[in-house]
């Protein structure tokens, strides 16, 4: 062989080895992530056009076959829908006016709860009183309750620096509030946006109704408004609201779970799965929650294929559908994995927003939650270190039943609330290169997990 044609060959052989280090493979994850625009197409198509993409609605069907022709655009070996049965709830009008002898007549900003019944089409009218947690509402019983609009007012807390928990502690006004309301004979609630946020927006949400109580209408009110009715019950504890909610309840419907799938090379019948919940609330461009988690999923489908990066198992991207409703597009995705006998080695979910990644947690404890806590070595130049125990998230918490890794992806916490169910959450408060990170760190987390088996 001539010595031109031997030099050449080395060469090549040296550039193949070194595309086979972890490092080398995941910097070329992020060059390629971080610079390309892909991602932020389809971001700005599916919040533009699919707003308000609640499951059982045309939007979320639009949703659908957009997403999974960019699952065939990125080049996923297979792709498919799985049938899922999903609810069916529209909005329709919604007011809520005060009317005080003290300060006159005045509009509060509210937001009917998902799954919320309505009033009667000439609304209601009632007196208000204003609490703060279920006891406080027990010990004024059906006395003081019966009749009136319950005022849920208890402000997440500010001092945790975990939003989460936060949110945590507050949320359960708007989940459980208006059946316990019930309980005591109230005419409806309104719920104080459970967001840290203070402004106009206000944060719907589902409601779940107890089996035992006759549904009464609620919504959230925005939280300049929640201190400003506060405010006003303070100078007059006589004033009445009329509510008028027109949503309704419809029969369970069909919508889709979207899945793109990169067959593994030898070990294809074990699954990594990374997802997103392609549903949103119909106030809400859902960019945050969850058509970023989305797109990064796409994105890790694009980023193995143009880059040639080929797992030895096979890599799954999920949209699931009905997520913020009542899950049952996770269910369906591990109902029909445990009929077919599927490996489900591990599962990552993005669903707390497309800010900075920060890092991952893991449903994992012992030799193994050590393993994986040192994959963190090899994200220290992205400035990723936060890998932690915790848990994963809904749409795949049903694979743990199959003995799946469970893995939640973390961005940077502090601004999720601002824009989590409200018309606050666009296209225009994600920024491209923040969600991109995250893009490149899930893909090179899978990368990693296929690798060395952990």
């Amino acid at each position: 062989m001539p010595r031109l044609s031997l030099f050449f060959l080395s060469l090549l052989l040296v550039s193949q080895a070194e595309a086979q280090q972890p490092d080398s493979v995941i910097r070329s994850i992020f060059s390629e992530a971080l610079t390309d625009t892909t991602a932020y197409h389809h971001l700005r198509w599916i919040t533009k056009n699919t707003k308000g993409r609640l499951p059982g609605s045309g939007e979320a069907l639009l949703a659908v076959e957009y997403t999974r022709q960019a699952l065939i655009d990125a080049g996923a070996d297979t792709v498919w829908l799985q049938e899922v049965s999903v609810p069916h709830w529209k909005r329709g009008e919604e007011k809520a006016v005060i009317i005080s002898d003290a300060s006159g007549r005045s509009e509060l900003t509210i937001a009917a709860l998902g799954l919320s019944v309505g009033t009667a089409e000439e609304g209601l009218t009632a007196g208000v009183v204003e609490v703060h947690s279920f006891d406080e509402l027990a010990k004024m019983g059906r006395e003081m309750i019966g009749g009136k609009i319950v005022f849920f007012n208890r402000p997440v807390d500010d001092k945790l620096i975990n939003t989460f928990a936060g949110y945590g502690g507050a949320v359960n006004q708007r989940v459980q509030g208006p059946s316990e309301a019930s309980r005591y004979g109230a005419a409806a609630v309104i719920v104080r946006s459970a967001t840290h946020a203070l402004n106009d927006f206000p944060h719907t949400g589902v409601t779940r109704y107890a089996a035992d109580i006759d549904p009464i209408p609620a919504a959230a009110v925005s939280t300049i408004d929640a201190g400003l009715l506060s405010e006003a019950l303070k100078k007059d504890p006589d004033l009445r609201i009329h509510l008028l909610l027109t949503c309704k309840n419809l029969p369970d419907t069909v919508s889709y779970n979207v899945i793109g799938e990169i067959r593994g090379s030898s070990r294809p019948g074990e699954y990594i799965t990374v997802g997103g919940h392609l549903d949103a609330w119909d106030n809400s461009e859902g960019a945050h929650d969850d058509a970023g988690g989305c797109v990064q999923s796409i994105e890790v489908i694009r980023l193995f294929k143009k880059l040639g990066v080929r797992p030895q198992r096979s890599v799954r991207a999920v949209m699931f559908m009905n997520e913020e409703i009542s899950g049952t597009g996770g269910r369906a995705y591990a109902a029909q994995a445990m009929e077919r006998g599927e490996v489900h080695y591990a599962a990552i979910e993005s669903d707390r927003g497309v800010m900075a990644p920060r890092g991952f947690t893991f449903e994992a404890s012992g030799e193994r939650l050590l393993k994986l806590k040192s994959l963190a070595e090899w994200f220290g130049p992205y400035n990723i270190r936060d890998f932690d125990q915790g848990g994963g998230g809904s749409d795949i918490a049903p694979l743990k039943q199959l003995g799946t890794l469970l893995i939640g992806y973390i961005p940077e916490i502090q601004r999720y609330f601002w824009y989590h169910h409200s018309a606050n959450d666009t296209f225009e408060q994600v920024n491209i290169r923040e969600l991109q990170g995250g893009s490149a760190a899930m893909a090179a987390l899978i990368y990693l997990l296929d690798i060395y088996g952990y």
